[in-house]
């Protein structure tokens, strides 16, 4: 019976893709009708400071203690911290447009629920099984990360020491992380209890990590050189295309300050907090990332700089052995921390995804004690506890980085879309020729610098895309109604148009590999859609539609009963 009725379901997937693919929900339906599907709501405990610790405990992860190092020797030179410089401008400006999406609908969906109000049920989809599965992957990735800078801060200097080696299993799937695992149990443990007290517990873990970054800046100030800067070679030894190049590696140390945002259904007045935790958060990240990679190259060289844990081998080069277990010991904290803020974005796109039907409701269900997406966050633990027990880094960080990039990229563009159309009521056609047109721009430059093309191609594409967006600012009115509870991102399009640009010029620096098993998962995730996904919508807005015609049914009726009885009176 149950097969009949799916094959039956199946047979009108074509009428069903037409109506749910482009369907959009207001934000007074995400922030209302959409959410009661949880079943209780998530308590409202956190305050601005636990945004920017929780955003600063998101980003100060292990990126830039495995990326600095090699950056300065064989990309940038002394002027990795102008790489980083140029990389959290980029971030910023992404950061803003998620910001103003934050505090316009202030849901735990994050870029789900901005790119559904936007595009459309499936492009939210889409964005949101990507964002997810880099959480997963990235997650399982930096918990085997953490078993490594522990051994170290013990003085093991293996990585693979703390690990146990199976024979019989594949190459790449043989080392079991058992120290991963656990951390990833008592994390998912205390997510599970409570938002508030895993917000204190990071901020604790951060507060600890923000001074043990100042213990490596003022070392590297304190002990180094100026002339380390400038010999051998200069500042930028390796040019503006290293430097550019650094960028786009450097880039993604950056990556989780978006996790803020899905904090928005547990934080007291998200209008003023939601700017101050996401923007604020990015800053302080950016100054200690560029003071970082300064203080490195202030201590020697940059052809002299390890590849590997170079912070951890400057300072045994410097004879500070003590401080190689330090660093290992900071990481661990930091990592914990990073990790910690993660997990806790994660479950909270499942139960927005949950709460759409696109997968099961029972994800979407908010514990009434705790005010936690439980089932959500024990689910995606178990999930992260297996790839990390099995998976060797170097098999799961080809695909970190490429759904994020994509997102932030749709995102700034669902920004432009939403203040030009939706907002300023004008027809849809000139703003998505404008964001065609700068997409292609974008990706033609990008591709003119990835082949080293001559000169003139480069100047080309960027005076197209500059030409690009003045014609479509100074031709395409946007009319701007403040509201109370608003916060706009100022001199639009161009932060948006900025952010599109370097979106697209970082996807181009990542390897084939990357976008082949991208392409492998984007089928997986659109042939769920097509077989579950959009059936359940499609129910479930259809339920819907048969409650409301009931209830003003309903409410036709009792009127009529109410004029039938006055008339009687008279």
């Amino acid at each position: 019976m149950f097969l009949f009725t799916y094959l039956n379901s199946l047979s009108k997937t074509p009428q069903k893709l037409k109506k749910r693919m482009l369907a959009t929900w207001t934000p007074d339906q995400e922030l209302n009708k959409v959410r009661l599907r949880s079943g209780a709501d998530m308590k409202r405990k956190l305050t601005w400071y636990d945004l920017v610790a929780l955003g600063v405990g998101g980003m100060l992860g292990v990126g830039v203690f495995v990326t600095t190092g090699p950056v300065a020797r064989k990309t940038s030179g002394p002027s990795v911290f102008i790489s980083y410089i140029i990389a959290a401008v980029s971030a910023l400006l992404s950061s803003l447009c998620y910001t103003e999406f934050s505090v316009d609908v202030p849901v735990a969906g994050g870029a789900f629920s901005y790119l559904r109000v936007t595009f459309g049920e499936f492009v939210g989809y889409f964005a949101g099984a990507n964002i997810l599965m880099e959480y997963v992957l990235s997650n399982a990735a930096v918990s085997r990360s953490f078993t490594e800078y522990l051994s170290c801060a013990f003085g093991r200097n293996d990585p693979n020491s703390w690990r146990i080696h199976v024979h019989g299993l594949m190459q790449g799937y043989n080392m079991l992380d058992f120290p991963a695992v656990t951390l990833i149990i008592v994390l998912t443990i205390c997510l599970c209890h409570s938002t508030k007290e895993s917000s204190m517990l990071n901020l604790i873990m951060t507060a600890f990590h923000v001074v043990f970054f100042g213990f490596i800046i003022i070392a590297g100030f304190c002990n180094g050189k100026v002339e380390n800067l400038v010999k051998p070679g200069g500042i930028a030894p390796y040019g503006v295309r290293g430097i550019l190049d650094g960028a786009a590696i450097v880039y993604f140390s950056y990556i989780g300050y978006d996790t803020v945002s899905t904090m928005a259904e547990e934080i007291k007045n998200p209008s003023k907090t939601l700017p101050l935790g996401i923007v604020g958060s990015v800053l302080i990240v950016s100054a200690l990332y560029c003071l970082m990679a300064l203080s490195l190259c202030l201590l020697l060289p940059y052809n002299m700089i390890p590849e590997g844990a170079s912070f951890s081998a400057v300072f045994e080069l410097m004879g500070w052995k003590w401080a190689s277990n330090v660093v290992g010991a900071g990481a661990s904290v930091g990592i914990v921390a990073s990790l910690l803020v993660a997990m806790l974005g994660q479950a909270r796109y499942l139960c927005v995804i949950g709460r759409a039907r696109l997968v099961p409701s029972w994800f979407a269900k908010v514990h009434p004690t705790t005010g936690t997406p439980l089932n959500a966050t024990i689910v995606l633990g178990i999930c992260q506890a297996s790839i990390a027990l099995f998976t060797e880094l170097d098999i799961v960080i080809e695909m970190i980085s490429i759904g994020t990039l994509l997102v932030f990229y749709l995102v700034s563009n669902a920004l432009i879309f939403r203040r030009y159309v939706i907002l300023s009521k004008n027809p849809p056609l000139h703003t998505l020729l404008f964001l065609f047109l700068l997409s292609s721009t974008s990706f033609a430059f990008s591709l003119s610098w990835k082949f080293k093309l001559h000169w003139w191609n480069l100047m080309l594409f960027a005076g197209l895309t500059f030409s690009t967006t003045v014609i479509f600012q100074y031709f395409v009115p946007m009319i701007i109604m403040e509201r109370q509870e608003s916060w706009l991102v100022p001199f639009m399009p161009w932060p948006a148009t900025i952010s599109i640009f370097l979106n697209v010029f970082l996807m181009t620096t990542l390897k084939m590999v990357a976008y082949k098993r991208f392409g492998i998962w984007a089928c997986v995730i659109t042939i769920f859609y097509v077989l579950y996904g959009v059936h359940s919508t499609y129910h479930a807005e259809e339920i819907l539609e048969m409650i409301v015609v009931d209830n003003v049914n309903a409410n036709s009726s009792t009127q009529q009963q109410f004029n039938k009885v006055d008339i009687q009176l008279v």
